[in-house]
């Protein structure tokens, strides 16, 4: 088994643990769960090398029936197919503009948001070009489980602006991407939602 098939078995170890304490009536139950609930924080820091502490602040207790989070990531092309990137400052890599879906928002409104937020461009949502689950493709670990939401917009301005939690934003050329973000972005994700905007093909992608 390899480590990111260990890490998903111990995702799978700790959601179970969360439904059983979020379910079970009687004590006894819930101290099997919550002793389960330890052993998987442990397996997660081992597995992705976080903090225990730190794990156990990310997981709030379970309110309800634990389910994916939604990365959602928008494609802007320049008149010379140039894509646009954002440089993180969490890591100083790049990657397509986004982040996490907002309660309260669509996943339209979030990217049309994230874009005015990070890069200063209003744009428009046109088509939804894929959904990847973060398990098929070689992001490096992580203890969430993920689905990641690409968009491809069409900006309505154009004076680039960097955001206050961004470093940088610049377009670059397909052939030329700089270090990516690759708990965000893979070059491969990158280079199939492009083909499909060059080639018109809006039928999403989804694993």
């Amino acid at each position: 088994m390899t480590n990111i098939e260990l890490l998903e078995e111990v995702k799978r170890l700790k959601t179970i643990a969360d439904i059983g304490l979020l379910y079970s009536k009687n004590n006894y139950d819930k101290e099997r769960y919550t002793e389960l609930q330890e052993i998987s924080f442990k397996l997660l820091s081992h597995t992705t090398g976080n903090d225990i502490e730190a794990l156990k602040f990310s997981f709030p207790a379970a309110a309800d029936y634990p389910t994916a989070k939604v990365d959602i990531r928008g494609l802007v092309l320049s008149p010379e197919k140039k894509v646009l990137l954002v440089k993180e400052s969490i890591d100083g890599k790049w990657s397509l503009p986004g982040g996490w879906a907002d309660i309260g928002c669509s996943p339209k409104e979030t990217v049309v948001k994230e874009f005015k937020e990070e890069t200063g461009l209003e744009v428009t949502a046109k088509a939804l070009l894929a959904v990847f689950d973060k398990r098929f493709h070689d992001h490096p670990p992580q203890p969430f489980y993920v689905y990641k939401m690409v968009f491809y917009c069409e900006p309505t301005s154009f004076e680039l602006t960097k955001g206050f939690d961004v470093l940088d934003v610049q377009y670059f050329a397909i052939h030329n991407l700089p270090e990516l973000s690759e708990d965000r972005i893979l070059k491969t994700q990158i280079e199939l939602v492009y083909q499909k905007v060059l080639s018109s093909d809006f039928q999403a992608y989804f694993d």
